[in-house]
């Protein structure tokens, strides 16, 4: 028998549009022989609507879809209910598959929901899920294993009443350049770098946009790595793969609209370096409690080699020029063996 799984996409993060080229990868790589997909797209708005087709994503079209989805919390039902014309039909599901990134989605949120009904679900569950989400408590918690991380400076929305008073704070600790993030924004939204106090006041504002707490670090001179981890209590980590940003750093625009951005999924480094990175990825990976899937991310300091976190994203993309993917199939694991691996995961987080 089939078993059946609802791929969540789309979200009302601000990468939302990313999520919705994750999904026709993670979908097209499901093994329909042995799974029965619903595909579950979630508006910007925060509808859920039961897309059709693959197409229809691809096309956009499946906002416009008048059948709802609502996923049931009550544990004896594990299903969702289809409503088409006021008419609502149950489905068992048996696994669920969130192909979201960033707030509502990647931020145990979801998680919350499919704990409360009792569904398997691949990825991280609702702690690690809402600690990584948030830069400042990663670094707070990662701050315990020892590895160097850029200095930081906590700004709230509510201090930019006085903005003279958080640009001072923010001045005291850092010198210029620095850059500024919303804790809790993915894919570089909202994220700026500042080489003065104007642009630091322009950079704390855009910041508040996406997010009521703002993360400003020094800035770390060198090269961008990632490493991707996979597995459960018994996990492993790939190679080491590096982002060469065609933009002064890898933002939104460089990252998914700049055809002169690449990645290197085999770059030269320093002896003992891939290591390093892949040992310090794994400590990250298990002290943030992470399960599933997680791509961690650094910097090697141009002058040093020293060996920088960065931040971890704990539901990668999964687009074309994804690293997640791209590393997992240089140790020969492809794209249908890895989802495979990672929809089997979640039968197995509690055993």
């Amino acid at each position: 028998m089939k078993k059946t799984i609802a791929v969540l996409f789309g979200g009302q993060s601000s990468e939302h549009d990313v999520s919705c080229v994750s999904v026709q990868t993670v979908v097209s790589n499901i093994d329909k022989s042995l799974y029965e997909v619903i595909l579950v797209g979630i508006t910007k708005e925060g509808s859920w609507l039961l897309a059709d087709s693959l197409d229809s994503i691809a096309s956009g079209q499946w906002r416009d879809s008048k059948t709802k989805v609502v996923l049931s919390p009550d544990a004896q039902d594990k299903c969702v209910w289809i409503i088409r014309n006021d008419n609502a039909q149950s489905i068992v599901v048996d696994v669920v598959f969130p192909v979201l990134h960033g707030l509502y989605g990647e931020d145990g949120t979801v998680q919350g929901i499919l704990e409360l009904a009792k569904i398997p679900y691949v990825g991280c569950g609702v702690l690690s899920s809402a600690v990584t989400m948030d830069k400042l408590y990663t670094k707070l918690l990662v701050d315990t294993l020892g590895i160097r991380q850029a200095d930081f400076v906590a700004v709230m929305k509510s201090e930019l009443k006085d903005m003279d008073a958080a640009v001072a704070k923010v001045e005291a600790k850092l010198t210029y350049p620095v850059f500024v993030k919303p804790c809790n924004a993915g894919s570089s939204q909202g994220v700026s770098k500042a080489a003065d106090r104007a642009e630091l006041e322009a950079a704390l504002k855009l910041a508040a946009e996406h997010d009521r707490k703002i993360l400003v670090e020094e800035t770390i001179i060198g090269r961008e790595l990632e490493c991707a981890v996979l597995g459960g209590e018994e996990c492993k980590a790939s190679g080491v793969g590096e982002v060469l940003a065609a933009a002064d750093f890898y933002d939104y625009e460089a990252k998914y609209h700049n055809a002169e951005s690449k990645t290197d999924i085999a770059p030269e480094l320093p002896e003992g370096k891939e290591e390093e990175i892949r040992k310090k990825a794994l400590a990250i990976f298990k002290v943030l409690d992470c399960y599933g899937l997680s791509r961690v991310d650094f910097f090697l300091t141009k002058d040093t080699n020293e060996v920088v976190f960065n931040e971890i994203n704990t539901i990668p993309g999964f687009t074309a020029i994804s690293m997640y993917p791209m590393l997992w199939e240089a140790k020969g694991i492809g794209k249908e063996q890895l989802v495979a691996r990672l929809i089997q995961s979640a039968f197995t987080r509690n055993n």
